[in-house]
């Protein structure tokens, strides 16, 4: 670096060390607890439903908003929060909602880099699954738990929707997740970054509370599905699977009778007949709702569903974690070793 960029940093450093030790005092004096009490009264909308919401006193609420209001009108020559009166909700001025998501992202950026800094040291580790994945973590959690409870680890398991799966894990929400995937002949781009413990793979079922009269046999032709009453999810598994075939406008060429936010919703309707036709779901769950013998409920039946389209697509069950994570951490770090335990897991207990 020659002399005069050398200075010119300098200078540059020193400007911006002036200009913190310059700050105002009203502004170094607001804390992230009233940060995040003044995010708690913009979404409730009052300092006696925020007070519920933190546990605290009314009088508590309102003096944290007093001091936020003087020092913001010291600062900037406007209050953050009006009150409209007894029974109304606070009116935020444009500093106000300006205030609220600056407070929102600092809260925000401090939470991701505490967790960032836990995770790394070995101190944190968050694991996401679906209800029906949730034994696999479970007996991985068993292999290590008493030597991960002597480093003091905080563990934590984050139940996780289907759809959210992809979003969660790459946004590194999680450490870990466990849950179920559409896989496609030739085509693992979205695995390219991953390292993956398979412990099942397969074709889904039919499952539907149409009689033998109306739907006869006891397979199903992916080709037929377009002449099928469905009762499908608006996002997830399934819809990820219906759309390999018939495209994210599958409802559009496809006879749904029913949107369900929620697979027990959905068998919940086939079981009171309110809805008649058929719900795509994983061999284990086709399985056991058809063996489910229910006296007050209409009965169901399971059908293979027969993959005659392309492109070939299966149901994967398994395991995925960041392969950067596991080459940046040491192999005693904790996501490893719980990494390990789910791949002689999944050599123990894997479907074939």
């Amino acid at each position: 670096m020659s002399v005069a960029a050398s200075t010119h940093a300098h200078v540059t450093a020193q400007r911006a060390l002036d200009e913190l030790l310059d700050c105002p005092p009203a502004l170094l004096d607001t804390t992230f607890d009233q940060l995040r009490t003044l995010i708690t009264v913009y979404e409730t909308g009052s300092a006696l439903r925020a007070a519920r919401a933190l546990g605290r006193e009314q009088s508590s609420v309102q003096k944290q908003l007093n001091t936020l209001n003087r020092n913001c009108q010291a600062l900037c020559g406007e209050v953050l929060t009006i009150r409209q009166g007894r029974g109304k909700d606070f009116l935020f001025t444009e500093t106000g909602e300006a205030a609220v998501r600056l407070a929102r992202s600092t809260l925000t950026r401090w939470q991701e880099s505490i967790q960032r800094s836990r995770r790394r040291l070995g101190r944190m580790l968050t694991v996401g699954t679906t209800e029906f994945t949730l034994p696999i973590i479970s007996r991985a959690w068993d292999r290590v738990a008493e030597q991960l409870r002597r480093q003091e680890v905080e563990f934590k398991v984050v139940h996780v929707r289907t759809r959210d799966l992809w979003s969660r894990l790459e946004a590194r929400q999680v450490d870990l997740m466990c849950g179920s995937i559409v896989s496609r002949s030739g085509d693992d781009r979205r695995l390219a970054d991953y390292e993956v413990v398979e412990f099942a793979r397969g074709r889904p079922m039919l499952l539907t509370n149409l009689t033998e009269g109306e739907l006869p046999g006891d397979a199903v032709g992916t080709t037929a599905l377009a002449e099928l009453p469905l009762v499908v999810p608006p996002a997830g598994l399934v819809a990820d699977y219906l759309s390999s075939w018939y495209g994210p406008g599958f409802r559009d060429r496809l006879d749904v009778v029913a949107d369900i936010d929620d697979v027990h919703y959905g068998l919940s309707l086939l079981r009171s007949g309110f809805v008649r036709g058929c719900m795509i779901v994983t061999p284990s769950i086709g399985r056991r709702m058809a063996a489910d013998s229910d006296a007050g409920g209409v009965p169901l039946r399971s059908l293979d569903l027969r993959d005659d389209r392309e492109p070939r697509v299966e149901i994967m069950t398994g395991a995925f974690v960041h392969r950067a994570d596991l080459m940046r951490y040491a192999s005693e770090h904790p996501l490893n070793r719980l990494w390990t335990a789910v791949q002689e897991d999944g050599r123990t207990y894997r479907t074939p």
